[in-house]
């Protein structure tokens, strides 16, 4: 069976509504998810929510219903916002569905059973919105907790911990020897500092007493999961793994074509969450060093140099935006502005720049003129004349880097080198000028060799768009009245026939005006 491409993203807590960050990530495993299916590899794109804790628990609460009707409400919302955002995925993980406790309670029972959880009584200063116990380092230069922590209180209470110390040599020595463990390498070099500075062990309970929504303890009922074993397994848990199998080599088959993961997480949970927990997690119940998931990590939003922040009002809707200028803005922005792996500045102005700039006044305007064109000047029929095109060799070159760019995911460098060369598909009609060609009966061969070669560079062009903008490249293929078999990753020159019956041209990126 053929391996399969795994991509997941971290999932949305039900609590926080999705903020324009939301929107990047999963915009962004979802073009590159479309880029392997556009190849023909197998492809399973998971993400979902995260529906346990406390803060689901207050707010459920305040607002005057059950638990899991709150959350089955705000799931509904997620599911609609992404699929405005065209986001197609294989697989809708929910933290509070059955086959996912199986999982959890399978896990935590056996490394119950190993001996690697343990109860034990801790007593200290909590905070109650971060739901986590502080340390000394958490202080401010005053001594204080800061307002980030909320209400914190002195509390002392049993919990059940996770021998997560015991592994720290294990995860260092891992990100000695892979190098791409993380991507880009300075995170890697960042969660490797963190790691060095490990000491101590992981909480993993809540007393009901205080806490009743969550995964019970298999091994103790007056105590339920607290998030890490809960939320992070769910990358396993939705792709078919079985905790009653104590070996990675015994798993199905269907797990293991699909492992290991490409996920797609912010840089806020590299550390300690996915970079430290999720690895030593994996290791402790039999996952093979060279099964480790691959991190890639984005960089944050922000707005005027700062982190957005829903407590001081600073924070995008993607889905505002969507409404206003269409997903197809939305989504082109999202991945073409920011470098993978950096942060950028939110503009609505550069949001409407790059759309007007390479999509309007490039690659629409691209579109519109070469099948206009063709029905003025050839009844919309281009024939195939003459030798190479200058246009072939760009597109060979195009491509060359439009697949080396995807296959390091610097989604943004491929998406700038596909408008470098509708900007080049634009100078060479300037160029050619088929209008003064088609008032000279002797050049009719060049008029059409210039005509045709425009054509098929579109074609080329709609199937590279397509990860990134799939209901346009529908469009566009339409337009050229290319088959649907013409569509799949087909990016070499001469996909055309020698005589090929153009679409009729449609205006296809309307200019949006401030």
């Amino acid at each position: 069976m053929a391996k399969t491409f795994f991509i997941t993203t971290a999932i949305d807590y039900t609590n926080s509504p999705p903020h324009i960050g939301h929107a990047y990530e999963k915009v962004l495993a979802d073009v590159i998810a479309r880029y392997h299916r556009l190849k023909g590899d197998n492809v399973f794109f998971l993400t979902g929510v995260d529906q346990h804790g406390q803060k689901v628990q207050q707010s459920a609460a305040k607002a005057g219903v059950p638990p899991a009707e709150f959350v089955k409400e705000v799931t509904q919302k997620f599911v609609d916002r992404w699929q405005k955002l065209d986001v197609q995925y294989d697989e809708w993980a929910e933290t509070t569905s059955e086959r996912h406790k199986k999982v959890v309670q399978g896990v935590l029972q056996r490394l119950f059973d190993a001996g690697q959880i343990y109860k034990d009584k801790q007593a200290g200063h909590y905070s109650i919105r971060q739901e986590q116990f502080l340390t000394d380092k958490e202080r401010g230069p005053d001594g204080e907790f800061g307002s980030e922590w909320g209400q914190v209180e002195f509390r002392e209470e049993e919990n059940y911990y996770f021998k997560l110390s015991d592994h720290k040599k294990w995860l260092l020595d891992y990100l000695e020897r892979r190098k791409d463990a993380v991507i880009p390498d300075f995170r890697q070099t960042e969660l490797r500092n963190a790691v060095e500075k490990l000491s101590g062990d992981l909480c993993i309970s809540r007393p009901k007493s205080r806490l009743g929504w969550g995964i019970e303890l298999p091994f103790d009922k007056e105590f339920v999961n607290y998030v890490w074993f809960d939320a992070l397994t769910n990358y396993i848990s939705f792709a078919g793994y079985d905790a009653k199998i104590d070996s990675y080599e015994k798993q199905s088959q269907e797990f293991r074509d699909r492992w290991p993961a490409l996920q797609i997480i912010g840089k806020d949970i590299l550390v300690p969450a996915h970079g430290i927990y999720w690895l030593i997690m994996l290791h402790a119940i039999g996952f093979p060093t060279h099964q480790m998931p691959q991190l890639l990590v984005h960089g944050w939003w922000n707005l005027g140099g700062a982190k957005m922040s829903k407590s001081a009002g600073s924070v995008v809707d993607p889905f505002i935006l969507a409404d206003k200028y269409g997903a197809e803005a939305v989504r082109y922005y999202l991945v073409s502005d920011i470098a993978t792996g950096q942060d950028t500045d939110f503009s609505e102005e550069r949001l409407v720049e790059r759309y007007n700039a390479d999509l309007a006044n490039s690659l629409g305007n691209l579109l519109n003129r070469t099948l206009n064109m063709a029905h003025r000047y050839r009844d919309g029929v281009v024939t195939k004349t003459g030798g190479d095109s200058l246009l072939a060799a760009q597109a060979a070159d195009l491509l060359r880097h439009y697949e080396n760019a995807f296959e390091r995911f610097d989604v943004h460098v491929a998406i700038n080198r596909l408008m470098e060369f509708a900007t080049t598909c634009n100078t060479y009609i300037e160029m050619s000028a088929p209008w003064k060609l088609a008032k000279e009966p002797g050049r009719a061969e060049a008029l059409d060799h210039v005509l045709f070669v425009l054509a098929e560079s579109l074609r080329i062009i709609a199937v590279l768009i397509s990860p990134i903008l799939p209901t346009p490249a529908r469009e566009i293929f339409y337009q050229l009245n290319v088959r649907e078999e013409r569509q799949r990753f087909d990016a070499t020159w001469g996909g055309l026939a020698d005589t090929h019956h153009l679409g009729k041209p449609v205006p296809l990126f309307p200019r949006i005006e401030s």
